[in-house]
């Protein structure tokens, strides 16, 4: 339900795959304007349960621990089935030739700051896309999401 919100909003529109880790995961889903992901931040969702593993392609909600679900989204890039005891519960997939795109996201800047040289998530809800496209600009970005209602 929280991901359909977050589409039928239109929240994915201009953000930063800000956490690229090859054979780990890819991280998105913090909004380019703060105003916008600001009370989105705000309102934290319950855990699923982890019914399917987080094998490559699946999509799981972040979390900062138990029930602080918002909006931050991976895919997972390997076999991240450790993360299955951890509470990850993926509710989606990347299909067809997707992941062949996903594995082109770029990677240079790796871990998030302070632990790597990535953006500080942080600074990114303060400041938006105006810090990661100074600070990081080979960066790369989901332009639009369309919504298809497969009805």
């Amino acid at each position: 339900e929280r991901f359909y919100q977050l589409l039928k909003s239109g929240f994915f529109t201009d953000i930063a795959f800000f956490r690229v880790l090859p054979g780990f995961v890819v991280q998105f889903g913090i909004h380019g304007d703060p105003k916008v992901g600001k009370p989105w931040k705000e309102k934290q969702i319950q855990d699923d349960p982890v019914k399917e593993s987080n094998t490559p392609g699946t999509i799981s909600f972040a979390t900062a621990g138990p029930n602080t679900r918002t909006t931050q989204l991976f895919i997972n890039f390997g076999n991240n089935s450790r993360l299955d005891g951890m509470g990850f519960a993926p509710f989606a997939k990347v299909v067809g030739d997707g992941m062949k795109v996903v594995e082109k996201i770029y990677s240079g800047y790796g871990e998030g700051a302070p632990r790597g040289g990535g953006p500080s998530q942080d600074l990114m809800h303060q400041n938006g896309n105006s810090y990661i496209k100074e600070k990081f600009p080979k960066m790369d970005f989901i332009k639009r999401v369309k919504f298809i209602s497969s009805k």
